[in-house]
């Protein structure tokens, strides 16, 4: 092996009776070692790792305002090259712990972190500083790179991905997530009926919303409002639910639990994520722009027929074949029926929607 080359500080392990290593990597050290340009790539890889380039100044923006306590899991990383590995000493854990040496010729191919590697080069060029920081490295050995594929493959073959609630219930950073969370807790009426952790319901679940639903709702809702404010946005959320609720009967029965919330989910729309969506945008307007009698506005809801079967109302509007559709055309032409029924002025742009939804059912 050539005397110049990479020394990593490492621990080897066996897996599948292979060696791996794990190693720390100064961030600086991550865009000079592992291989970002597209061209350098053999072509039966490169269709594994086209970059989603708008996620990285978002990834980028959390390493840089989030200083003291950003979190990212190790890149997995494949070498393309004879590398030799001097342990600590020849017994025991000793044996496991050592220096890692990589020949400067060698390739790196990211199976895993690609995106967290164009991250925090966008991070360096706007904060060297972090450049001092370190991120765990896992690396295996593949001359000739014969494997990359199918550990690309592996690595990703069990990932999934959380549910949209529970990544809200988890977000202690985002200052929606905290409303929602507090106002699903907090309120006596919500309380116990939102399902936290799961973005789909079952049909024997005992909640009647998802948290995810009413993230959704909620950031419609605060549309206009500082989220900064967590105190006053979480007053104006509750207050502007709980008053919604109050025009459900249903929801009212699955509270007292005078009516399975299965059945209200089977039977009506209204406890949908799609008519979630739609009230907390009109909820944005009445309390813009109808400041004190926007509570009055709302007794247009009970003159919405919700149940499912009003297919002239809903089928091609909420309900596309039967099934509740979540497209932001079928939120729209949802809310224009709440607006309707609570005689608020439709937009030219929701004209034109209704207009193009008359024409399909001609």
């Amino acid at each position: 092996m050539t005397n110049f080359g990479f020394t990593f500080p490492a621990i080897r392990g066996i897996q599948a009776k292979q060696e791996y290593f794990i190693s720390m990597c100064p961030l600086r050290l991550i865009p000079r070692v592992f291989l970002f340009d597209e061209g350098e790539i053999p072509p039966e890889l490169r269709a594994q790792r086209t970059l989603n380039k708008q996620r990285i100044p978002e990834i980028a923006r959390y390493i840089l305002g989030n200083r003291k306590n950003y979190v990212f899991s190790a890149i997995t990383a494949s070498i393309d090259a004879e590398v030799e590995f001097t342990p600590i000493g020849s017994e025991g854990d000793d044996k496991k712990i050592g220096v890692l040496k990589v020949p400067m010729d060698a390739k790196f191919i990211i199976n895993d972190g690609q995106h967290r590697r164009a991250a925090i080069e966008y991070a360096l060029r706007e904060n060297p500083e972090i450049g001092d920081e370190s991120i765990a490295v896992v690396f295996f050995l593949d001359i000739g790179l014969a494997r990359c594929q199918q550990m690309f493959a592996d690595l990703n073959r069990h990932a999934i991905r959380p549910s949209k609630s529970l990544g809200v219930l988890y977000d202690h950073r985002d200052n929606l997530s905290q409303i929602c969370r507090l106002l699903t807790m907090k309120s006596d009426f919500f309380k116990d009926i939102v399902e936290m952790e799961r973005s789909t319901l079952a049909k024997r679940s005992r909640k009647l919303f998802t948290l995810s639903a009413f993230h959704n709702g909620t950031a419609e809702l605060l549309n206009s409002y500082d989220l900064n404010d967590t105190a006053t946005c979480l007053k104006v959320a509750q207050e502007y639910w709980e008053e919604v609720a109050t025009h459900f009967p249903e929801w009212k029965m699955v509270r007292s639990r005078k009516m399975a919330a299965g059945e209200v989910r089977q039977d009506f729309i209204h406890s949908h994520g799609i008519v979630i969506h739609a009230l907390g945008s009109i909820g944005n307007i009445l309390l813009t722009q109808y400041n004190n009698s926007w509570k009055k506005h709302l007794h247009g809801l009970r003159n919405i027929d919700w149940s499912r079967s009003n297919s002239a109302l809903w089928e091609g509007r909420a309900i596309i074949g039967g099934k509740v559709s979540k497209s932001i055309q079928n939120v729209k032409l949802t809310t224009n029926a709440i607006k309707t029924a609570l005689n608020l002025e439709l937009l030219p742009d929701e004209i034109s929607i209704e207009k193009s939804l008359q024409r399909k059912t001609l």
